[in-house]
């Protein structure tokens, strides 16, 4: 007979609503389906009373940061203004619980929180998307991916939303088996789940039904170049065709040049930092490939139509861009 497995949630404040129910849910209906408590789970927080969601619903919980049952599970669940949820209490809390052999694991941007507390360094890691550009400013030794979840290595970590789905079916699957799996998936109506190795966002051929694979190849070529990115004759010479050839594709199929595509794509990765990072202006503008802080500012002014400094004025206190986490 299987024993039942402790795990605990802990919430930090602003934490994905989605995420959360995305991750518990799978457990439930494992004990409903199964008739058996294969899985007893509670709730933390560092207040010890409740945790606030983005959505800004209140989740009154079991516990604060005192210590977990032995042989716990402990997944640490955050989302938006992750660097000022992590307290140093809660720092302290999750080395506290790995030196007791507790399972950790963290969801959406929690990756944050277990890097600050040194435990990923050297380490494949998930987290949301929109919290990438700012993870790898501050935590260059951690490998992060891009995939929906990472569960070969000494901390799970899954990328947020339903991404908590994926990481618990494929932990119920190695513990119960891939039968009871699926039967859980069925129950969410969920037909879509994904293994490990899926990226997270949408593919560019897919978002605007792209099938042409130049326009793939020269997307790749973009990307792989940021944030410097290759000439444009340069990406038509290694496709194999024509400068003239390669604007016409991309204005066919994206509405703008490939130049355009990749101011596009240093100017988002600058809005990420100004908003989620305290670096300066001028570090945002070197680590977004411009040699000086007054272009960088014309260019993302023209963009968005605020300075970068006003940016971050007009979001202080309010919400942030990335509210999908």
């Amino acid at each position: 007979m299987s024993r039942t497995i402790d795990v605990t949630f802990l919430l930090l404040d602003d934490f994905s609503h989605i995420a959360f129910s995305c991750a518990v849910e799978p457990l439930r209906i494992a004990n409903l389906l199964s008739g058996k408590e294969l899985y007893r789970w509670q709730l933390a927080s560092p207040s010890g009373e409740s945790a606030t969601c983005s959505n800004r619903t209140v989740t009154l919980v079991d516990q604060g940061l005192e210590p977990l049952p032995s042989r716990s599970s402990l997944f640490l669940i955050s989302g938006l203004n992750v660097g000022e949820r992590a307290s140093a209490d809660v720092l302290s809390f999750i080395r506290r619980e790995r030196s007791r052999g507790t399972l950790i694991g963290a969801i959406c941007s929690g990756a944050f929180v277990l890097a600050k507390a040194g435990l990923l360094d050297g380490r494949r890691a998930a987290m949301h998307w929109a919290f990438h550009d700012s993870f790898q400013e501050n935590f260059p030794d951690v490998e992060l991916v891009r995939n929906v979840f990472v569960a070969d290595e000494t901390f799970v970590t899954a990328s947020g939303g339903t991404a908590a789905t994926d990481l618990m079916l494929h932990l119920i699957g190695e513990t119960h088996g891939m039968d009871l799996a699926m039967a859980i998936a069925d129950q969410m109506v969920y037909s879509g789940v994904r293994p490990a190795h899926a990226t997270q966002q949408i593919s560019v051929q897919a978002r605007y039904g792209i099938r042409n694979p130049h326009i793939a190849e020269a997307i790749r070529l973009l990307n792989e170049s940021a944030p410097y990115f290759m000439p444009t004759s340069e990406i038509a010479r290694r496709i194999g065709i024509s400068t003239r050839q390669l604007e016409r594709l991309f204005q066919k199929h994206l509405k703008m040049s490939p130049k355009k595509y990749a101011i596009n794509q240093k100017l988002t990765k600058a809005r990420n930092l100004l908003l989620q990072t305290e670096q300066s202006i001028s570090e945002i503008a070197l680590a977004c490939g411009y040699e000086s802080p007054s272009h960088f500012i014309r260019t993302y002014q023209n963009r968005f139509g605020v300075t970068p400094h006003n940016q971050r004025v007009f979001t202080q206190g309010g919400q942030s861009v990335h509210q999908m986490a």
